[in-house]
């Protein structure tokens, strides 16, 4: 599933960078889908990217997390793992706008492209089933990913109240959040093993 999702994502966005028209045509646009109902911008913004660094950037998190979701998933849930990550990213992708729709549908102007909300739902499933692994801070710096998840939030919610940044910083924490508490809406148990793993090292 994860392979999929990024060679999708990768030519999409390929055809986006050729085509302004077509990245004008799938991009986020909370005016056009909250007035001109064009519902289909909530998902299709996810497969295109602003610029080479920018794709490159989420497919490596989703590759470096989501195959490991798919593994926690499939021991977790068994049958319905694939469903239920296919939930995970595209649940990502929906909530990780619903403040951006609200709050600019009267703007426009007002733009974004990109999968970081999903791809953050992805980091943070993973965080939630082993908040003790390390995640390397551009790719150097070893943070436990618990750590990491606290730092982050903070770091999103900071920078969405600023908006200094042409960055949908709420989008990262809203997808975020979805990430992690997803698992125990699937089964509220394991909220408990997530206290577990955290406590197990403290």
């Amino acid at each position: 599933m994860t392979l999929i999702l990024i060679a999708i994502t990768v030519a999409v966005s390929f055809a986006g960078f050729k085509s302004p028209k077509l990245m004008n045509e799938l991009q986020f646009n909370a005016s056009k889908i909250y007035y001109k109902k064009q519902y289909y911008r909530l998902i299709t913004h996810a497969f295109i990217h602003a610029n080479w660094e920018h794709l490159f950037v989420n497919m490596i998190v989703l590759f470096s997390f989501g195959e490991a979701i798919e593994k926690y998933f499939q021991y977790n849930f068994g049958s319905n793992s694939t469903l239920y990550y296919f939930l995970l990213y595209f649940g990502g992708i929906l909530v990780s706008n619903i403040y951006a729709l609200i709050k600019h549908r009267n703007n426009y102007f007002y733009n974004s492209v990109g999968a970081s909300g999903a791809v953050s739902a992805v980091l943070f499933a993973a965080i939630f089933f082993d908040p003790w692994n390390m995640i390397y801070f551009f790719g150097i710096l070893p943070i436990p990913g618990i750590v990491f998840a606290v730092l982050y939030l903070v770091y999103s919610y900071q920078m969405s109240n600023k908006q200094k940044d042409n960055v949908a910083h709420d989008a990262h924490f809203l997808g975020a959040v979805y990430g992690f508490i997803f698992p125990i809406l699937l089964n509220p148990g394991l909220f408990q093993v997530f206290i577990d793993k955290l406590f197990r090292i403290i």
